[in-house]
């Protein structure tokens, strides 16, 4: 069976997020709360660097602007509250099937699924297709 009850142990240490940027943590993946939390902070930190690099060009742009030097402000909010809320949903998605059909993460797998999640933000929020719902 796919999960055996040590998934969740308390004891569990996950790595730290030095070794998670510099993909020296364990060979694989094997738990549950490991998987997602790699992809977790994939997801959060890749979203970070694209609206950091998006509220450097509106605040350059707008500086001038009475008001529009404060959506920088909020680029950089939703860079943050959009991992935290719908990113870790789909990393424990994610982590979910891995675990539960019994595949192999790796590190590198871990932030390709982070990276994806971002640029599938990007994707949606530059085409048209959320007005078409």
């Amino acid at each position: 069976m796919a999960s055996e009850g040590g998934d969740f142990n308390a004891d569990t240490s996950l790595d730290s997020i030095i070794n998670v940027f510099g993909l020296t943590s364990s060979d694989t993946l094997n738990g549950f709360a490991e998987m997602w939390y790699q992809v977790f902070l994939w997801a959060l930190f890749s979203s970070i660097f694209a609206h950091v690099v998006a509220a450097l060009i509106a605040f350059c742009r707008l500086r001038k602007h009475r008001y529009g030097r404060w959506i920088s402000a909020v680029v950089l909010g939703m860079g943050i509250i959009s991992p935290l809320t719908g990113g870790v949903i789909t990393s424990a998605a994610i982590a979910g099937f891995y675990r539960g059909s019994d595949f192999v993460m790796k590190p590198f797998y871990a932030l390709c699924w982070g990276a994806a999640q971002t640029m599938f933000v990007i994707f949606v929020s530059f085409t048209r297709i959320l007005s078409t719902l």
